[in-house]
């Protein structure tokens, strides 16, 4: 894609890029794809999920409890930045498999 209307800056024309990265959110492009940003959030908070497999195993701790620490520490990193996504059927899909992977 070639930009016909070129931003310079001090004497500097500055580079089109596809995406960008800014406060851990991929900005998607102009055809508002954000499958990337949503696969990136799902693997963060996989990881975040795995880290406290020794929680999510404990007989200590009431169902309750597991489900509340889950919406705190890996349904937010999860959704974080989903306010930019465009919310098609697909990326719903995938987050809510993912939930459900995890809360069963």
């Amino acid at each position: 894609m070639e930009n016909t209307n070129p931003i310079t800056l001090d004497e500097e024309t500055l580079k089109q890029v596809e995406t960008l990265t800014y406060l851990a959110c991929i900005i998607i492009n102009e055809q508002g794809e954000s499958v990337a940003d949503v696969k990136a959030r799902i693997g963060k908070a996989r990881s975040a999920f795995l880290q406290l497999k020794n929680m999510w195993n404990s007989k200590k701790l009431s169902t309750n409890i597991k489900v509340r620490i889950f919406y705190m520490n890996v349904e937010t990193v999860l959704l974080y930045g989903a306010e930019t996504w465009r919310t098609i059927t697909t990326i719903i899909k995938n987050v809510q498999a993912f939930i459900n992977i995890c809360l069963c």
